[in-house]
C-alpha cells in the first residue's frame, strides 16, 4: 500500500484500537488532516485495504445509543512491522515530491510583474492564516498528546515559515527590479 493515510491509520492503532470515525476524529483533533487527506470514503477504503493485507484486524463491534454499530479495529504484528518499515525507509530516504505551488511558479512570468506580486502577496496572507491556525492546533495538541504525536506539525510549521519568508522575498525582488520581466512578457 502507498496511501500516505494508511500509514497514519496504523500508526493510530499503535496507540490503541479504534473504529473509523473515531479514527477521522483523531487525525483532525490532531491537525493531521493537513498531512493526510481523510475523507469518510478514503479512510473506509483504507481500513478495507489494510484488512486485506492482514495489518489490521477487526477487534469488536460497538453500538452506542442509537448510533450504527461501529467495528473497532487493531493493529497485527504485520501492521506493525509493516508500519515500522514504512515510517523507517520514508525518515531515511528523501522522495521527490511535486507540490503543484513548484509548477506555478514555474510559469510565474506569465502573470507579469503586478500580477505576480498581487498573487504572491495573497498567498503571503494566506500562509499567515495557515500558520496560525497551524500554531494554535498545534499547541493545544500538546495539551493532550505527548510532543512526539504531533512533530510532524512542527515540521508543517517550519515549512510553511520558510514558505512564506520566500514569497515575501520575490515579492520584494520584483517591486525593487531585482527579479526583472522580459519587456515582450509585460
Amino acid at each position: 500500500m502507498k496511501n500516505p493515510l494508511g500509514m497514519a491509520v496504523l500508526g493510530l492503532l499503535l496507540e490503541s484500537p479504534l473504529h473509523p470515525h473515531a479514527m477521522a476524529a483523531t487525525l483532525r483533533e490532531r491537525g493531521m488532516d493537513r498531512a493526510f487527506k481523510v475523507t469518510t470514503g478514503s479512510l473506509y477504503d483504507v481500513v478495507r485495504a489494510l484488512v486485506r493485507e492482514g495489518w489490521i484486524e477487526a477487534r469488536e463491534t460497538v453500538k452506542v445509543g442509537a448510533r450504527p454499530e461501529r467495528t473497532v479495529y487493531g493493529l497485527t504484528a504485520a501492521g506493525r512491522e509493516e508500519f515500522t518499515r514504512w515510517v523507517d525507509r520514508l525518515v531515511r530516504e528523501p522522495l521527490a515530491e511535486f507540490p503543484k505551488f513548484l509548477s506555478a511558479v514555474s510559469y510565474l512570468g506569465a502573470l507579469g510583474p503586478s500580477g505576480a506580486v498581487e498573487a504572491l502577496r495573497e498567498r503571503a496572507d494566506r500562509l499567515r492564516a495557515s500558520l496560525e491556525e497551524m500554531r494554535a492546533g498545534h499547541r493545544d495538541a500538546l495539551e493532550q498528546v505527548p510532543r512526539l504525536f504531533v512533530v510532524e506539525v512542527e515540521y508543517a510549521v517550519r515549512m510553511a515559515e520558510a514558505e512564506l519568508r520566500w514569497v515575501e522575498e520575490i515579492v520584494g525582488d520584483v517591486e525593487s527590479g531585482r527579479l526583472a520581466w522580459p519587456e515582450e512578457a509585460r
